[in-house]
């Protein structure tokens, strides 16, 4: 089996990697010749040019793209002339899912087949497999089984769900529940075009609420001693009734580690966390600048049309506009309309948090 890689950044060059171990041909292009340089020294087949890439691959091709959702367009504009009848085109970045039923439709067009495939795993993706939410016409994604296969964690990753029916091999199409096929290998064909890509977005929409309710209560944790501090005692200052009620000096690397075993909320978000705490304590070396790169806003678009309460989810993106300063301005105008009405002059004192 060949396949194509387009962009080779965090999670292209490990998905080509992870192919090339599973036995499968690759041929690789990105614009930094370094990073397809280094791919050919692992066995890849480098090209210089997507017209290039195209010529490698045997047909019926098959040409992955991992590039930015905003880049997609404008490299699709550039392969698409180069495409012929029944070759597949797979985007597997973070693309709306609004973009892929319109991509879609027009490569049907040329007679190109378009998949959308949400890929989750990052940087660690390569040793553990990546989770594929895959939408498009069922005879291409059946036709690039072995592709999904090799990319993904496989059955071993996870006990199956008690209950579930019992599927010994890969290479099943089940968008229905059933509990036979491939979501047991870490794959799943979700849907006709966009499908793939709106899972996807849900995905990142749930992560967004994960990370932030493990970012509240660590800070919680990590403020458990205010009651040590010193604070300000004025009319603009609510004051500390129980300052004897906070007075624990909390160890967050061993609460992590400590919640890693037999918690109810362990989970791979919060191995990340332990880990980060392990190696930098206090995270001095983070701004908590906080970017997102447009799931959740897209996943509540979505619930907005649907008519479905999402408070969590929209929280959590609220959350990380708010890390950006997107809220100073807010809190300006709060600080003036407090002034304007009651005469409060803004604090200067803040309270003093114990290290």
């Amino acid at each position: 089996m060949h396949i194509g890689m387009v962009g080779l950044g965090r999670m292209g060059a490990g998905m080509a990697r992870r192919l090339m171990d599973k036995g499968l041909s690759c041929a690789v292009y990105d614009p930094q010749e370094d990073a397809v340089a280094r791919l050919v020294a692992d066995g890849a087949v480098g090209a210089a040019s997507l017209a290039e890439l195209v010529e490698r691959l045997p047909r019926p091709r098959a040409v992955w793209l991992m590039v930015p959702a905003s880049l997609v367009d404008g490299v699709l504009d550039q392969l698409a002339p180069l495409l012929d009848a029944d070759d597949v085109v797979i985007d597997g970045g973070n693309s709306c899912y609004h973009d892929d039923i319109r991509r879609a439709k027009a490569l049907a067009d040329r007679g190109v087949h378009y998949l959308d495939v949400g890929t989750s795993g990052g940087v660690h993706g390569q040793a553990r497999g990546y989770c594929l939410m895959i939408g498009g016409d069922a005879a291409a994604v059946g036709r690039l089984d072995p592709v999904f296969a090799a990319l993904a964690p496989g059955r071993d990753a996870a006990p199956p769900t008690p209950g579930r029916g019992n599927s010994n091999g890969a290479g099943t199409d089940t968008s229905t529940s059933t509990g036979t096929g491939t979501a047991e290998h870490g794959y799943l064909h979700c849907g006709p075009a966009g499908a793939g890509h709106f899972v996807k977005m849900v995905h990142n929409g749930i992560e967004y609420g994960i990370m932030q309710a493990y970012a509240e209560g660590f800070n919680l944790l990590r403020h458990a001693n205010v009651g040590k501090g010193s604070h300000a005692a004025d009319a603009e200052t609510a004051p500390m009734r129980d300052p004897q009620l906070y007075q624990y000096d909390m160890d967050l690397p061993e609460i992590a580690e400590l919640w890693r075993r037999g918690s109810v909320i362990g989970s791979w978000l919060l191995d990340l966390t332990a880990r980060a705490f392990q190696a930098d304590p206090g995270l001095d070396g983070y701004a908590g600048r906080v970017s997102d790169s447009g799931e959740g806003r897209w996943t509540l678009h979505a619930a907005i049309d649907e008519g479905v309460p999402v408070p969590v989810l929209s929280a959590a993106l609220f959350e990380r506009f708010q890390s950006r300063g997107n809220a100073e301005f807010a809190n300006k105008v709060l600080s003036a309309m407090r002034k304007g009405f009651g005469g409060h002059e803004e604090p200067r004192t803040e309270i003093n948090h114990p290290s």
